[in-house]
């Protein structure tokens, strides 16, 4: 009877212990190159502005080479409209939730990331009040990623929005993002 008891637990911590390593937590943050795509607007043009993301990121393994990615993301977004007599930018700030699929390509080392992204708009910073940005964006975003150490990794990625950034005008937000973060 002790010996089923003792195969039972230790059963168990193996069962919590693979679990452990199949759910994997961790931050990230860099640099946003962020601008609008779509939509003419006679007379201005689009320029890129610089900015940051930074968040949570979780890893769960389903499969040896497969995951799920959920993140949720602080990320400033927008573009430089030149034209109007002078330079406006217009940096949005969103709250962020990518959802990817992540197929690792080498090793458990370089991996594919895919999937979508909803994010809410926050916070806005213009140098001019135009009041006309929508409150929700949906994009597709993917990209590469690769471990450098079991928890230290960096990433590219690009997202590209699906639905209007600006109530008056068709445009959409267009990110490239390029990371570093840790898992635990």
């Amino acid at each position: 009877m002790k010996r089923t008891i003792a195969t039972l637990i230790l059963l168990v911590l193996g069962t919590g212990l693979s679990q452990a390593q199949m759910l994997k937590f961790g931050l990230k943050g860099g640099v946003n190159f962020a601008n609008y795509t779509g939509g003419e607007i006679s007379g201005v043009d689009f320029k890129t502005i610089t900015s940051y993301h930074a968040g949570l990121v979780v890893e769960l393994k389903v499969f040896e080479n497969f995951a799920i990615q959920p993140e949720l993301l602080y990320s400033t977004q927008g573009s430089e409209l030149k034209g109007f007599g002078d330079q406006i930018k217009n940096e949005l700030g969103y709250l962020s939730l990518p959802l990817l699929a992540k197929f690792y390509l080498t090793s458990n080392k370089l991996s594919l990331e895919l999937g979508p992204q909803a994010s809410v708009l926050v916070s806005e910073r213009n140098e001019v009040d135009t009041n006309d940005t929508n409150s929700f964006d949906f994009g597709l975003a993917g990209g590469l990623s690769y471990k450098i150490t079991d928890g230290l990794f960096v990433s590219g990625r690009y997202v590209a929005g699906l639905t209007e950034a600006k109530k008056d005008a068709d445009v959409k937000n267009s990110v490239i993002q390029f990371s570093v973060g840790y898992m635990f």
